[in-house]
């Protein structure tokens, strides 16, 4: 059983060829197939129901101090140009995400864990760098491509292909989708570390945000199976990418 990747070639060249795009604020290339725009639906219904299903907080002080931080750094970042919301959801978890139209959550559990403005300014500056990476957009572009060649692979070697459709799927999983995914997390993390500083907040406050997540978290998959580095991982990468700017 054979299946012929060459033939495979001219569809994957041409959807590269028409994705690329080139992002100055990561120094590299990605590979996009929709815009930002296509989110932006999807991203108001995902906040209003998220805020329709889930305890949103009314404590007014953490609301404010999440907005407080929050425009501080959209300000730093460039992002002024959409109106951002913010929601605190009652949560024993730490957690934050961010939404591409420009909405960001955070949960209680996170605000109780941060020691300091800075602390929540290297969160938030994180959720944010993934909007400014358009990740979203090439997640969604490289997961899409990665299904349409693999489909188009298992059509091309028949009914017996199936088997081997089930390790490509696999051998996509495990070496693209996931550690594309962590690249981002890094990226994020570089981009939130710059802005934190531009917005005044102190660069090394994101390295003992890490520590704590780190001596919080009860457990993780091994990092090859995730789609998020390793909490070591993360300390090491920012203590040498603020190192390199001489910011302490």
């Amino acid at each position: 059983m054979m299946i012929r990747p060459l033939s495979l070639a001219p569809l994957a060249a041409a959807v590269l060829l028409g994705g690329c795009a080139y992002n100055e604020t990561l120094g590299r290339n990605q590979l996009l197939i929709v815009d930002d725009s296509a989110f932006s639906q999807q991203s108001d219904a995902a906040w209003a129901e998220a805020l329709r299903s889930q305890r949103v907080s009314t404590d007014a002080a953490g609301n404010a101090r999440i907005r407080r931080v929050g425009d501080r750094i959209v300000q730093a970042a460039g992002l002024t140009d959409r109106r951002w919301e913010y929601a605190l959801f009652v949560s024993d978890s730490p957690n934050a995400f961010v939404l591409p139209s420009g909405k960001i959550g955070v949960t209680t559990g996170l605000l109780s864990l941060v020691r300091n403005d800075d602390q929540l300014a290297a969160v938030l500056g994180h959720e944010v760098g993934h909007v400014v990476a358009r990740h979203a957009a090439e997640r969604y572009s490289t997961t899409a491509i990665t299904s349409t060649v693999i489909r188009a692979g298992q059509g091309l070697a028949g009914d017996q292909a199936q088997a081997a459709g089930a390790l490509g799927g696999l051998g996509a999983q495990f070496g693209v989708l996931l550690p594309f995914s962590r690249n981002h997390e890094l990226e994020a993390d570089r981009l939130g570390v710059d802005y934190l500083q531009r917005a005044g907040f102190q660069p090394s406050e994101a390295v003992a945000l890490w520590r704590l997540m780190a001596a919080q978290r009860q457990g993780s998959a091994p990092e090859f199976a995730s789609t998020h580095p390793s909490d070591a991982s993360r300390i090491a990468a920012l203590e040498q990418y603020i190192a390199s700017k001489g910011w302490r």
